[in-house]
């Protein structure tokens, strides 16, 4: 599913103030399709690599140069950093790179199931043929983020089936059915789902 999959940490990012904000961003920024290559070791290079895809996006591009030199950057001034680009990337879909993302990890007919379009919209719209609505974008990003929180306790398959499973925190529904035809992330539903994962990823990160 992502292509963060860390072996080993570098200086300065061994700095715990440092540490879990530059995995939280990057595994956010993968499930968005915005890490452009595998990320092994949590260095400069990664985090490069990061700056690379937030500046195809159009995210958060006053921070670039700081991301091309984090080792000449304070530890202190790079946790900011790294909590601004984080809540950028929340708040900004990006759906030319997230739906091929979530294809990649929900597959095809789960995907326009959860983002509610048909299965002919959604090829288009993975072969880039047809513009994606705003309506479908933001329905996207929830996901992509969704998604995210996710990444530390399953792997695909488990993904897949978090979506579909029963969940007493939601009264006995799944996530799936929560996200009804035609959902906005400020419905009732959808933002129970977002904080169901959101739950499970601080539970992981502490």
């Amino acid at each position: 599913m992502t292509n963060v999959q860390l072996e080993s940490i570098r200086s300065p990012f061994d700095d715990p103030r440092v540490a879990s904000r530059a995995v939280a961003t990057l595994i956010r920024a993968d499930a968005m399709g915005l890490v452009p290559r595998k990320i092994t070791c949590l260095d400069d290079s990664a985090i490069r690599s990061l700056g690379m895809g937030l500046e195809r996006a159009g995210i958060c591009r006053r921070y670039l140069p700081e991301l091309d030199r984090p080792t000449a950057t304070d530890p202190a001034r790079l946790a900011v950093v790294l909590d601004e680009i984080c809540e950028a990337l929340d708040a900004s879909p990006a759906p030319a790179t997230e739906w091929p993302a979530l294809h990649e990890v929900l597959g095809a007919e789960m995907l326009a199931r959860l983002v509610g379009v048909s299965a002919s919209s959604a090829r288009r719209y993975l072969a880039g043929t047809r513009p994606i609505p705003d309506a479908v974008a933001v329905r996207l990003h929830l996901l992509a983020l969704v998604v995210a929180d996710l990444a530390g306790a399953y792997n695909d398959i488990g993904v897949r089936r978090w979506f579909d499973r029963p969940r007493k925190r939601l009264g006995g529904s799944s996530p799936a059915r929560l996200l009804a035809e035609g959902w906005s992330p400020d419905d009732d539903g959808p933002s129970r789902v977002r904080e169901l994962a959101a739950g499970l990823a601080s539970s992981l990160a502490t």
